[in-house]
């Protein structure tokens, strides 16, 4: 046996790096294997880890307490930082006329999941304990299946709580599983509930476009027949229309040339417009028909070529301000961002990993690729420098303190809320900072995905030495039980509103609500049951809010009420 007893120590040795890492690979590990596992078409994903982790915890596989603390804190801290990098750039262009009213339908359900999760809290549970409503905050946070959340209240009851802070992911792990299914099932329910026919709704998306009309790209060959346009530039045309479009070609007297903001236009010149599909009507009627052009009998070649930003110089710079047709003699007609072509509006800002369409000669355009970089091997490599400013200036931010009257400590954003809001901001305004924020989305979900794990596993570590007594012999039906409520009378209310009164498409809604929910596994059931955009676009919408809501509050719960 001492032959072996190298491995026993490898495994019983508590304090070693070895034994440490052992620990953290094993529980990971199987818990994202066993995550795979479907049931009914539905499977926790790596929230499985937290349940691997309480396994390990229960028979002694564990780790010293204050490594266990760091490890959980600095995966906070990686995965809420790398959510706000991924939603900061549509974080405040979520708030349009509809992304107004769904954001507020989201706000909505989530001051609901609260006054359901305090109902149960008097009616169920002994108040005189003041463990119990953290517990049933650990209980929402499950209901509502929200890890970053869960983060924000553990962090918060280590300020209430000097020692012996009750374990809420005990009741986080009762509620999840019946929160997942819950969020899908009353999702469900709104549909017959509400009378909705599915055909039905798949046609109605089909009328209208999810696309933009502002942004899409419109595509054109018009001929000059307005004789008011006769000897008159390009700029005053744009100044005289006021509508934004970009002419990449001009055929003049059988001369194709690049025009820029001082060619003239002359009655029978045929052009190339490129310009949003809201304002193609407009130009059409103020230019001239459209026709067919056939741009191969030209008298100097083109070429059009997508050209990478990823030169950090360029990161926040207008299109106006760089000045292509004058100085290159090329037009920029659409950018690609985050896979949607965006119509090249002057006033645009690049950013660090744009595609930009550029047309005109050869070498100019060749130019213009070596100045804006167009090196896909430079993007490979994720920004890690901006990653550690803004995580530095986010923990700073989180332990501002701030007194309000009747809150037993002061209040801080913490280690999941400040650098939640300093990657939103890095994410959307880094640019005039000079900080490049592109980060492929594969080395994001890397990293976002590794802080989570490692947050999962800490948790369940510290949780387990204590879960099987809280849970069999405490109160985990009741957690079971309250947590389903938690999930599903909230959908029950708002749902129905969406879609009698503020008549939303039923994927919009159903997208709305797996977003508010920050639920994958609901926004997955969407997708199955549309061929459309529209459940991804109501996720997206009120998902950045959501989270930073449901971060927020957690925190305002536990040091308002817990104290």
């Amino acid at each position: 046996m001492e032959a072996f007893q190298w491995l026993k120590d490898l495994f019983t040795t508590t304090d070693s790096v070895a034994h440490i890492a052992l620990l953290y690979a094993v529980v990971i590990a199987t818990g994202v294997y066993l995550g795979k596992i479907k049931i009914g078409g539905i499977s926790l994903g790596v929230t499985f880890v937290l349940f691997a982790g309480i396994v390990a915890g229960h028979i002694g596989f564990t780790a010293p307490l204050p490594i266990l603390t760091f490890i959980q804190d600095f995966g906070l801290i990686l995965f809420v930082f790398m959510i706000g990098l991924q939603v900061g750039p549509g974080f405040f262009e979520s708030f349009g006329t509809t992304g107004i009213k769904l954001n507020g339908l989201a706000i909505t359900t989530i001051l609901l999941n609260i006054l359901v999760m305090f109902a149960c809290y008097f009616i169920f549970f002994d108040t005189s304990n003041v463990c119990n409503l953290p517990m049933m905050v650990g209980t929402l946070y499950g209901a509502v299946t929200n890890t970053p959340g869960l983060g924000a209240a553990n962090e918060a009851l280590g300020s209430v709580f000097t020692d012996n802070a009750p374990q809420i992911a005990s009741a986080y792990a009762c509620a999840y599983p019946l929160g997942v299914l819950g969020i899908i099932g009353a999702t469900i329910l709104i549909r017959y509930i509400c009378k909705v026919r599915l055909e039905k709704e798949e046609d109605e998306l089909n009328e209208h476009e999810g696309v933009k009309a502002n942004q899409k790209p419109h595509k054109m060959h018009l001929e000059v027949t307005n004789t008011y346009l006769e000897g008159k530039t390009m700029l005053q045309v744009h100044d005289f229309l006021n509508r934004d479009f970009v002419c990449s070609r001009i055929l003049h007297e059988g001369h194709v040339s690049i025009p820029n903001r001082n060619t003239v236009f002359h009655k029978g010149d045929q052009l190339y417009i490129v310009c949003t599909e809201a304002d193609a009507e407009a130009i059409i009627a103020f230019i001239g028909p459209v026709i067919q052009v056939n741009w191969e009998q030209q008298d100097q070649p083109f070429v059009s070529k997508r050209v990478l930003v990823t030169n950090p110089k360029m990161n926040g710079k207008s299109l106006a301000s760089l000045h292509f047709s004058s100085v290159h003699g090329v037009n920029v007609t659409r950018i690609t961002r985050q896979g949607m072509d965006i119509f090249a509006s002057s006033s645009l800002p690049l950013q660090v990993g744009d595609r930009i369409m550029v047309v005109g000669p050869e070498d100019a355009v060749d130019r213009v690729a070596n100045e804006m970089g167009n090196s896909i091997r430079r993007l490979d490599a994720p920004n890690i420098a901006t990653i550690f400013v803004g995580i530095i200036i986010g923990i700073i931010f989180g332990s501002l303190p701030v007194a309000f009257p009747g809150m037993p400590v002061p209040m801080k954003l913490g280690i999941a809320g400040g650098p939640l809001i300093i990657a939103i901001l890095i994410g959307r305004y880094g640019y005039k900072v000079k900080l490049v924020t592109y980060t492929t989305t594969s080395a994001n979900m890397m990293l976002r995905e590794i802080g989570l794990v490692l947050f999962l596993a800490s948790v369940g570590i510290k949780a387990g030495a204590n879960f099987f007594e809280t849970v069999v012999e405490g109160d985990g039906l009741l957690y079971v039980m309250t947590g389903f409520l938690i999930t599903i009378i909230p959908i029950l209310i708002v749902g129905p509103i969406a879609r009698l009164y503020f008549k939303f498409n039923y994927f919009t809604i159903a997208g709305m609500i797996a977003g508010t929910y920050t639920d994958p596994p609901a926004l997955a059931y969407a997708n199955s049951i549309c061929t459309r955009e529209a459940p991804a676009v109501g996720y997206s919408t009120v998902y950045p809010l959501s989270m930073f809501l449901r971060i927020f509050t957690a925190q305002i719960i536990v040091l308002f009420f817990c104290g």
